[in-house]
């Protein structure tokens, strides 16, 4: 039961409130967010239909897509409509909305990111027993156990929410509903809370990070018994894979690991993570993966044929 009855909406300020910098808001972001769903729709369907990415790899790339559609459409929409009103509000049940899926669908793909990682690992450090160790089973409980880790994060986050009392003041200097932005405007002391998020979302963002470098560390280590042809293209995956890391933790653990307090950049760097990282990784994973290269130009060629007939 929330504790707040005052508040039945909240105000979004979004990135800007100039009309001029709104407009320009809403193309570039509208650009980013389409081919966001183009590149991430078009690996999904890849996958789903070629039969070359059939290995776990794969498997697993498809629910990252899967995660960085879901991921960028809860906030990207909102964002880029909000950018053609003069006031943007949002309904304190939609608020609550947003951020549980935002925060189930960050962390699935923290998780995933992880569960690639150690997938990666047993192909190039335990080649000869990859299949069996990483059989149809072990893969789908994986993802089942990174579904239900997401709801159990998320859930912790709606559940401090939910318990936070608002009193008046509604305005979020930000263009999403999340924690930190929302004790701001809680009407009483939320160091506990802000101390328990930092545990929660900053720790998950952190100890993943460190496990994820530490994990592709050995990994790139025990390529020097690999051959020159094996080396090539084990680096090729890891390098793709580590960018993919880098560009998705940096940010978040520079948000979730500070004190509840707001930098002008905070927002920007939001952008860069919820927006920037699900466009960036389709076009990572596609340029720098021969194999799924090949499969989506076979995509193309066969839909391509089919629109001839």
């Amino acid at each position: 039961m929330r504790l707040n009855n005052n508040v039945t909406e909240f105000i979004l300020l979004g990135l800007t409130q100039d009309p001029v910098r709104k407009k320009i808001v809403f193309i570039i972001f509208l650009i980013f967010y389409l081919g966001t769903l183009l590149g991430n729709l078009l690996i999904i369907a890849t996958i789903k239909t070629s039969q070359v990415l059939r290995s776990p790899m794969y498997f697993f790339l498809f629910h990252l897509s899967l995660s960085d559609t879901c991921f960028s459409t809860s906030t990207a929409p909102r964002m880029i409509v909000d950018a053609l009103l003069k006031k943007t509000t949002i309904s304190f049940s939609e608020c609550m909305i947003q951020v549980f899926t935002f925060h189930f669908f960050g962390c699935l793909e923290i998780f995933i990111l992880i569960i690639m990682a150690v997938d990666r690992y047993v192909a190039i450090c335990k080649p000869l027993h990859y299949m069996t160790i990483m059989n149809h089973r072990v893969c789908g409980a994986l993802v089942a156990v990174a579904w239900v880790g997401s709801c159990v994060h998320s859930s912790a986050q709606i559940f401090l929410a939910l318990n936070l009392p608002f009193c008046g003041p509604n305005v979020i200097d930000h263009y999403f509903c999340d924690l930190q932005p929302l004790l701001k405007l809680a009407c009483t002391d939320t160091y506990v809370v802000n101390l328990l998020l930092v545990s929660n979302s900053g720790a998950i963002c952190t100890v993943s990070f460190v496990m994820l470098m530490f994990s592709y560390v050995i990994i790139l280590h025990s390529l020097r018994n690999h051959s020159a042809e094996g080396r090539r293209k084990a680096l090729s995956t890891c390098v793709s894979h580590i960018t993919v890391v880098i560009l998705f933790f940096g940010p978040c653990i520079f948000i979730y690991t500070r004190p509840a307090t707001t930098l002008p950049m905070d927002k920007l760097i939001a952008v860069f993570y919820s927006i920037g990282t699900p466009l960036f990784n389709p076009l990572i994973y596609t340029l720098r993966n021969a194999e799924v290269k090949n499969a989506v130009w076979k995509l193309m060629e066969r839909k391509t044929t089919w629109d001839k007939k």
